[in-house]
């Protein structure tokens, strides 16, 4: 049953097909608002369920039955021998053409200025190829042959365009509350076997937290699992940092006492998207580590209490950091609670009950609305149903994503024979999603 989930979640929500005949619009934010939550997340072993990154797309060979030239709308025509049609813009046409002049290959990379195209150019041929390709002769005598592969991969139907930027960028995701049994996999096969590394990677990004077992119980190890990626993010507090409480702490975090669950450093205007913690050594008591999904919440709150969902939406909030650690610094950004995007989608979460500041820069009628809609979502977030509690053992590491996830602790007891010890790093959504691209491209053969 939970393989074909973990199929689905491997694999593009729609597959490139036969494309419209004509451009359609891309249904917008009622209809996203309107569609049922994913389900909870079940138990999952990476080494076990292998189904999340073995799930390979083969490639198909795309053959062009016909093609021709619709001068009056300016496109150029497409009929692919598995049927269906599809539509591509002289301009843009022009623009990409993969000839040498016009495109340095081996960077993938375009030369043709736009300042030198013609975007209101006509074509003087369009015909189909020996070898199937599609040549295109410009007015000023240029020709730019497109391979029939090439132009369906970026065919303009809705489809195809979703399901494309959904294999760039994963954005399904799977949401969860208290009855996740998190994902976990092994620490040195993920840092040694490309396919274990790439479960762990499509696990964070869909479900937003994986858990790594078997490091060792020594510093440095954070280090080594972001070089499985790419480099680590130096921020104010270091390349890497130290959670464990200390005398006259810079941070909340650095004390033994209880934290509730929040995103890490909403005072910077660009916030690390990917945090890992590692397990060094626990308290003898105490030390609970706790989860929340943000993106689940946000859409409960939007289910629940419409009015308050649009108050944290488009609310900026002044966050703030001061202190001195790697380096003395004084932080300050304006942000929304909870970001979307253009077409009303959670993407972000930025919330940090600490570096929250007492500048609030809203008119003053409106403070107490925006104070109802956020007691609302912290009341959402801290309902037992939706929290996760789990706790950390030396070797443990537990790999999260920072802009959905909102984490925090419990207190513990603070003994100078057995210190609590945490080491963490953040990276960023970037490399992280390079990475996963390379290892799908070197797991699968294809991107």
């Amino acid at each position: 049953m939970w393989t074909r989930v973990f199929s689905r979640l491997a694999s593009p929500a729609v597959q490139r097909s036969a494309c419209a005949s004509r451009p359609r619009r891309t249904p917008r934010g009622p209809e996203w608002a309107q569609a049922p939550l994913p389900s909870p997340l079940p138990s999952l072993h990476l080494r076990e369920q292998q189904s999340l990154s073995s799930v390979s797309h083969p490639q198909v060979q795309h053959l062009v039955r016909s093609v021709r030239a619709l001068n009056e709308e300016r496109m150029v025509e497409v009929e692919w021998e598995d049927g269906g049609c599809s539509l591509y813009p002289f301009t843009w046409l022009r623009d990409n053409c993969q000839c040498p002049l016009c495109t340095l290959d081996s960077a993938q990379a375009r030369k043709l200025l736009l300042s030198n195209v013609d975007i209101n150019t006509g074509v003087d041929a369009v015909e189909l190829t020996s070898d199937g390709h599609v040549s295109v002769v410009w007015p000023e005598k240029h020709t730019s042959v497109f391979k029939a592969d090439w132009l369906k991969r970026r065919c303009f139907s809705a489809a195809a365009r979703r399901a494309l930027q959904e294999e760039f960028f994963l954005n399904e995701r799977v949401y969860w509350d208290a009855t996740l049994q998190m994902p976990t996999a092994d620490f040195h096969e993920v840092l040694h076997d490309d396919k274990a590394a790439l479960a762990w990677l499509l696990a964070l990004r869909r479900v937003g937290i994986v858990y790594l077992r078997g490091a060792p119980a020594e510093e440095g190890q954070v280090a080594r699992l972001v070089e499985r990626i790419g480099y680590l993010r130096l921020t104010f507090y270091g390349h890497t940092w130290h959670v464990k409480d200390k005398p006259m702490a810079n941070n909340v975090a650095y004390t033994s006492g209880m934290l509730i669950a929040h995103t890490d450093y909403p005072a910077l205007h660009f916030a690390p998207g990917v945090q890992f913690l590692h397990c060094i050594s626990q308290a003898a008591e105490g030390g609970e580590s706790q989860v929340v999904d943000g993106f689940h919440m946000a859409e409960q709150l939007r289910k629940e209490d419409p009015e308050a969902f649009r108050i944290l939406t488009s609310t900026l909030v002044d966050f703030t950091d001061t202190g001195e650690d790697y380096c003395d610094f004084m932080l300050q950004s304006k942000k929304c609670i909870i970001d979307v995007d253009l077409e009303g989608r959670v993407k972000g979460i930025n919330y940090n009950n600490a570096t929250r500041d007492s500048v609030l820069d809203l008119p003053v009628d409106q403070v107490q609305p925006f104070y109802r809609a956020l007691r609302t979502y912290v009341d959402i977030m801290t309902r037992p149903e939706n929290m996760v509690t789990y706790r950390m053992e030396s070797g443990d590491l537990v790999t999260f994503d920072n802009s959905r996830l909102l984490h925090g602790r419990k207190s513990y007891v603070s003994n100078p024979d057995r210190v609590r010890h945490l080491e963490g790093v953040y990276l960023d959504w970037d490399e992280v999603m390079s990475r996963l691209r390379i290892l799908r491209k070197s797991v699968h053969g294809n991107a």
